[in-house]
């Protein structure tokens, strides 16, 4: 399977709106850089009417350049490893590939080749989970990783003591990475499942529930997750930005999470609810 790279020039508050309408029309992951930022999905799933329809409909308002081209599945870790970076979250978490060597200094060191899954900690998104899972105590607790990506946070999660961490994704070459990482990085508690909610119809419920996704599918889904989380316990949410904050505790709260408090980073959010 090939992958499309849409290259989008814009201005920062023009390319937080570009990434949220991109999301909803296949694109799952998302590089930001200097000029924009740079946006991946299959080539099965790109649909570039789609794309066009969107860049015309904000088009006046800055200036705005797009490009697309194929990167075939062979090369996507030459592409990545040009330009990957590595990072320290919160100063106490270590986000590398297996090429770089480990810092000095830090609590958790996570090794990541991402391949084409979303979430090397670089997204504003993933570096505000893990920020919240520090806050979190994970001792002993069992753990539900939805939208597991490259399993940055379910690695995060056993790394913080959980004894069972389920990551679930619904793409087959997502959960295949997210196994990959997860033994680069010694885990033993982690089981990587292909699917989405409904593969969760029979599972007992879970101590703490990680969710970073997209806004539409935390609406969605929004009952199970409830549904799969004892009272007292912890959910963390991101995937939305600010403006979108007020709708998932409106949500949440119909389902009896109670918000708690939430961080942001460039507009984005990771917010802690917490079952009634």
């Amino acid at each position: 399977m090939d992958f499309i790279e849409l290259t989008v020039e814009a201005p920062r508050e023009l390319a937080d709106i570009l990434v949220a309408e991109l999301a909803e029309v296949g694109f799952d992951t998302f590089e930001d850089n200097d000029a924009g930022f740079c946006a991946y999905t299959t080539e099965e799933a790109f649909n570039p009417d789609a794309v066009e329809e969107i860049m015309a409909r904000y088009s006046g308002i800055g200036d705005l350049n797009h490009s697309h081209r194929v990167i075939t599945r062979q090369n996507w870790n030459a592409e990545w490893e040009k330009n990957f970076q590595p990072l320290i979250i919160a100063e106490r978490v270590s986000v590398r590939a297996p090429f770089h060597s480990k810092p000095d200094n830090v609590d958790y060191d996570i090794v990541i080749m991402p391949r084409m899954s979303f979430g090397t900690g670089h997204h504003e998104t993933t570096a505000l989970m893990i920020e919240n899972q520090l806050d979190v105590d994970h001792k002993g607790l069992r753990v539900l990783d939805m939208g597991t990506g490259t399993g940055i946070l379910a690695i995060m999660a056993e790394m913080l003591g959980a004894r069972q961490v389920l990551a679930v994704d619904t793409e087959p070459w997502t959960v295949e990475n997210a196994r990959d990482n997860a033994a680069e990085n010694q885990c033993r508690t982690i089981e990587c499942r292909l699917g989405g909610v409904e593969t969760l119809a029979n599972e007992a419920p879970f101590d703490l529930i990680l969710a970073n996704i997209n806004r539409n599918v935390l609406l969605e889904d929004m009952h199970e997750y409830a549904r799969l989380l004892p009272s007292g316990r912890p959910i963390l949410f991101s995937g939305f930005y600010e403006e979108d904050l007020p709708k998932i505790q409106a949500e949440a709260a119909k389902h009896g999470l109670r918000y708690q408090r939430h961080r942001t980073l460039r507009s984005w959010v990771s917010a802690i609810f917490e079952k009634e």
